[in-house]
């Protein structure tokens, strides 16, 4: 059988739609994805901005807040205690799977909704599946403020004397 060079036959009307609608197609996919690397391109030029929230805020003047008192800062998560030691500031959020904490004031603890873990106003586990107390946050006295740092982990039994 003798082979027929196919591109030296005319081209049916059939053949002429096909190709049109082909070309078509290709143009359309290469404009798409010219498309999507012009908006990525111009995308990577714009700043993206992110705004943290701030770590350090201002609590209060020391004496007014009086002693046996907790402050709850539910919106910076943060217990702010004045006992007979002193001031120190816990975190909010429980050690067992970071759940926020309540504090119940006619049981005086620091209870876990979601588990049911308990803590002392210290931050001591009094019970419940927290493997950890809660940890104490940096809390400085500047110009006569509590200033409290939530980046700044403090030593479990630090206290500002004031």
């Amino acid at each position: 059988m003798p082979l027929i060079d196919d591109l030296k036959l005319p081209m049916t009307e059939r053949d002429e739609n096909r190709r049109e609608f082909l070309a078509v197609l290709g143009a359309s996919a290469l404009a798409f994805a010219g498309l999507g690397t012009t908006v990525t391109a111009v995308r990577y030029l714009w700043p993206e901005v992110l705004f943290e929230e701030e770590t350090r805020f201002a609590v209060g003047r020391p004496e007014e807040i009086a002693q046996g008192t907790l402050l709850v800062l539910p919106e910076q998560k943060v217990f702010v205690v004045h006992d007979i030691a002193g001031f120190f500031a816990l975190s909010a959020t429980c050690t067992h799977l970071g759940c926020m904490t309540r504090y119940e004031k006619e049981n005086r603890r620091i209870f876990c909704p979601c588990h049911g873990s308990q803590f002392a106003v210290d931050g001591a586990v009094t019970g419940g599946p927290a493997p950890r107390a809660l940890p104490r946050l940096d809390l400085v006295l500047e110009s006569g403020m509590l200033v409290v740092d939530i980046s700044k982990p403090a030593a479990p039994d630090a206290v500002l004397k004031v």
